[in-house]
């Protein structure tokens, strides 16, 4: 409700026999620190705080909205992001690292000292422009203006625009690359191409559906079941340390199906090369480190040098687990499953990337509704 004291020598305990007015201090409606002096006494004091206190509950709804607006209208969008990012608590460390980037790089040169009630469509529009004309590839263009598409409605939620800023605002079209997947034969090259880490992490690719980090970070205790694996974190490319898996929080996990050569796979090299802490890969030079995402990258690229195995045009790395997403789709596994595998943040990702390996066509649908309707 607020406090109440003298702005005097005397103690607390002598403050009802001294001569000095009391002071009160409280927040006001903009949420500003305030004080009010010339109180005579105590009683005095406590019963303007009072008052205060009756006219903030008896304050009608619209009244609170002039209040934020006041509060928030004026604020620079760099310190009403800085604000909103603090309540990003879901967010793992790799997407605040992202985040970060996004906004030092692309959204505060552009719009950090911008007044967050001076925002409307044409302003977001300007944006996407400087992007454009910045040569910002599409990807980051995306994942920038989500950023600022979550903060613009954040504050319009509270009231600060009497519009939507972005209603109209034709956001960019990021579209992925059509996957090239490597096919059977090829997967059989590819994956005895290496040495036995290699062998590894290729099988839970291109089997599990893992990513390269949460792949490095394999560990037999994590077969929870003979036909699942748990993912409980990767290893991070930039600390080259165990963290949280891409979108989650520490402790979350994603549970995969474990085909029986992948699961012989995992015990096979842990009979062989032994385990620390239950965990398959170490550094080379120093097994007491978690296996460098950059030792993996040197196999492939080695791989690649060599010519002893096709890798057709556009194959990268990560094709071993389009080979996953396409086993399971070709296969009549529903997109929802293979999305929640694969770790997607959501089920549009695996769509895009994806669509195209789905079986059936419309012609085969609209033969198949004809069977079941009435004649």
């Amino acid at each position: 409700m607020g406090t109440f004291f003298k702005n005097c020598e005397h103690p607390e305990s002598r403050w009802s026999k001294c001569p000095h007015p009391y002071t009160i201090r409280y927040r006001n409606a903009a949420g500003a620190q305030t004080e009010e002096a010339g109180f005579p006494t105590q009683d005095s004091a406590i019963e303007r705080l009072s008052e205060i206190y009756k006219e903030k509950k008896a304050r009608p709804q619209s009244q609170a909205k002039a209040e934020r607006i006041e509060k928030y209208g004026p604020m620079r969008f760099r310190e009403y992001t800085e604000e909103w990012k603090a309540g990003q608590r879901h967010l793992a460390t790799s997407s605040v690292r992202h985040l970060e980037s996004l906004l030092e790089h692309h959204i505060y040169p552009a719009l950090g000292s911008r007044r967050m009630n001076s925002f409307d469509h044409k302003v977001v529009d300007g944006f996407i422009r400087t992007m454009e004309r910045a040569n910002a590839g599409l990807a980051t263009q995306s994942n920038a203006y989500d950023k600022v598409r979550a903060i613009l409605l954040d504050a319009h939620r509270l009231g600060i625009f009497p519009d939507n800023p972005l209603h109209g605002v034709k956001a960019p079209q990021y579209d992925p690359d059509r996957a090239v997947i490597p096919s059977l034969e090829q997967l059989r090259a590819i994956r005895t191409a290496g040495d036995d880490t290699w062998l590894v992490i290729v099988d839970l690719m291109s089997g599990c559906g893992l990513r390269n980090g949460e792949a490095a970070a394999v560990n037999i205790n994590n077969i929870v079941a003979d036909d699942v694996y748990r993912i409980t974190e990767q290893v991070i490319k930039s600390t080259g340390k165990y963290g949280p898996l891409k979108h989650r929080k520490a402790g979350d996990y994603r549970d995969v199906p474990l085909p029986a050569r992948i699961r012989e796979s995992i015990e096979w090299y842990a009979e062989k090369h032994g385990t620390v802490n239950g965990y398959l890969l170490r550094r080379p030079t120093d097994p007491t480190k978690p296996y460098p995402g950059w030792h993996l990258s040197n196999q492939w690229q080695r791989i690649k040098r060599s010519g002893a195995i096709e890798i057709p045009e556009g194959m990268v790395l990560y094709s071993l687990r389009h080979f996953f997403a396409s086993n399971c789709l070709s296969n009549g596994i529903p997109i929802t499953d293979v999305a929640e595998w694969m770790g997607h943040r959501s089920l549009d990702v695996t769509f895009k990337i994806y669509r195209h390996l789905m079986p059936g066509s419309i012609g085969t649908a609209a033969k198949v509704l004809d069977l079941a309707l009435a004649k």
